[in-house]
């Protein structure tokens, strides 16, 4: 059974930083990537990562802010959030997709396994 566990996350100021690693075991992922939901809100899109050739992809709204980053022996991956800003408060979920085919990073329903979650909180 495909497991993902987040952890890092909490609180901090606006402008602060934060980092988020997930390790997926019992799976070998092609691609892994964080969605984050606010409370209301649709899950959406943050990152991506190949784990064949390390492309990345961010959405508009954390790009040049965050990095992501992975470990391919550990199957594990981390993201680096700076200069956090409160509308990227929210719930942080890891997902992962084993089989390759389209490249539909941005789509939650793409991914195969997901975490339970991980709460980040950027006060103003």
């Amino acid at each position: 059974q495909a497991h993902l566990v987040e952890y890092g996350g909490g609180s901090v100021q606006a402008g602060g930083s934060l980092n988020l690693a997930c390790v997926a075991s019992s799976v070998s992922p092609s691609i892994m990537g964080w969605f984050r939901q606010a409370p209301g809100q649709e899950r959406e899109f943050v990152s991506a990562i190949w784990f064949v050739d390390g492309e990345t992809y961010y959405a508009d709204s954390v790009q040049g802010r965050f990095t992501l980053s992975k470990d391919n022996s550990k199957n594990s991956m981390i993201l680096q959030m700076n200069n956090l800003k409160p509308d990227d408060t929210g719930v942080y979920y890891c997902a992962a997709r084993v089989a390759l085919g389209s490249n539909d990073y941005s789509r939650p329903n793409w991914y195969h396994h997901w975490g339970q979650g991980t709460q980040v909180t950027v006060a103003s």
